[in-house]
């Protein structure tokens, strides 16, 4: 779902702040950059104070990280409700002992990884990241953390590309966004 109360006009600042890049990386692509969000001091500290006041009071003991950007939005969502922050990285990025979960790519395979032991059987977790498209990465972190017993409450983004689907990927692990873009 994304954000219901349309009429927040935290919504619709947060929106106006991130840069549309077209044809980056590549030609045809309308590359939505959140640095022009990170920039703006209140943008920022409201998209945070937006995604803690809807996990705060939900029993949420884990904040998972997608990398990279998952990285700027997860840890004071974290503090903030009182969990623990975890990092999930791309591979060979952490220094210990990782369990790893393979997800499709539009050409060939990629690969998410997560520190064994960083979270336990039974935890309530939240995934974070900026941006969701086709689903794959917060699919493949959706079932690294299930494999592990952690019960996965929502994932988190700030911004939505509906018409890639992603949302749908998800099947019943349910998606939370504040700003879809068109």
């Amino acid at each position: 779902m994304a954000y219901q109360d349309e009429q927040d006009p935290r919504i619709s600042k947060i929106s106006s702040v991130i840069r549309v890049i077209p044809n980056f990386p590549k030609p045809g692509i309308l590359f939505q950059d959140i640095t022009t969000l990170l920039l703006d001091i209140k943008a920022f500290r409201d998209t945070i104070d937006l995604f803690v006041e809807r996990y705060r009071g939900k029993d949420i003991s884990v904040v998972a990280g997608v990398e990279a950007r998952g990285f700027i939005f997860g840890p004071p969502i974290a503090l903030a409700i009182g969990a623990k922050f975890v990092p999930i990285r791309k591979p060979n990025k952490l220094p210990g002992e990782v369990i790893s979960e393979e997800y499709s790519l539009e050409y060939g395979t990629d690969k998410i990884e997560m520190h064994v032991g960083a979270v336990q059987a039974g935890e309530r977790a939240l995934i974070i990241d900026d941006l969701v498209a086709t689903g794959g990465t917060l699919c493949a972190a959706v079932r690294l953390l299930e494999c592990v017993g952690v019960h996965v409450v929502e994932c988190a983004c700030v911004i939505e590309l509906p018409e890639l689907k992603g949302r749908e990927r998800l099947g019943d692990t349910p998606l939370f966004v504040l700003v879809s873009s068109t």
